[in-house]
């Protein structure tokens, strides 16, 4: 079973529910003890009985975690690609970004990491909720590097080249040093327009 083609998401619960408890046993560890690998998360879930449990979890992680996330979830192992927006060419961190929120509720964020932080609304660290947006300075720029809040302290994103999509804990060293701040996506009338924007800066 591939765990980065998403469209299979909404055609297939099963997938759902193991998704939802990969991402229930990813939380409960720390980011050094997740697969980094589609071979290592297939001998990951067999060894922790995933299969077996898979309604059980499933039905508990649904009741805490967004639609988004688990969507999220689904592109884990893609590679990341500069410019990158979809699954079939990789993903940057904000194309990775742009895309789950366009495909799970019809919001187009705009392109940059730095304009998706300005067009969303500013929330504490301790507010974080699945589906928000975590902002780190990686570039030696503010709000270099975005990915989105699951729960736990931890955040899934597409980090750099040569790396894929994976989930990891903020709480780590280099991502304390270096987070920026917290968002929240509120609405289609606020995102619409920074993302059109956005676009008008890019023709120009």
């Amino acid at each position: 079973m591939d765990p980065c083609r998403p469209s299979l998401l909404s055609s297939r619960p099963m997938l759902q529910r193991l998704l939802a408890s990969v991402l229930a046993l990813l939380l409960a560890l720390p980011a050094a003890a997740a697969p980094s690998t589609d071979d290592e998360m297939g001998r990951f879930m067999t060894e922790k009985g995933l299969l077996e449990r898979i309604g059980q979890a499933g039905l508990s992680v649904r009741d805490r975690t967004s639609e988004l996330v688990l969507h999220a979830m689904g592109f884990l192992g893609v590679p990341y690609r500069s410019g990158g927006n979809s699954v079939e060419t990789g993903f940057d961190c904000s194309g990775f970004v742009r895309a789950i929120y366009e495909q799970t509720v019809g919001l187009v964020l705009p392109r940059k990491a730095d304009d998706q932080a300005a067009a969303t609304q500013v929330i504490e660290r301790q507010d974080l909720q699945p589906g928000d947006l975590v902002f780190f300075n990686t570039m030696r720029r503010a709000f270099s590097h975005v990915g989105i809040y699951v729960g736990e302290g931890k955040f899934i994103h597409s980090p750099k080249p040569g790396q894929q999509v994976r989930v990891e804990d903020m709480s780590g060293s280099y991502w304390q040093r270096r987070f920026d701040g917290a968002r929240r996506v509120v609405g289609a009338g606020e995102t619409g327009s920074a993302a059109a924007a956005d676009a008008a800066r890019e023709r120009r």
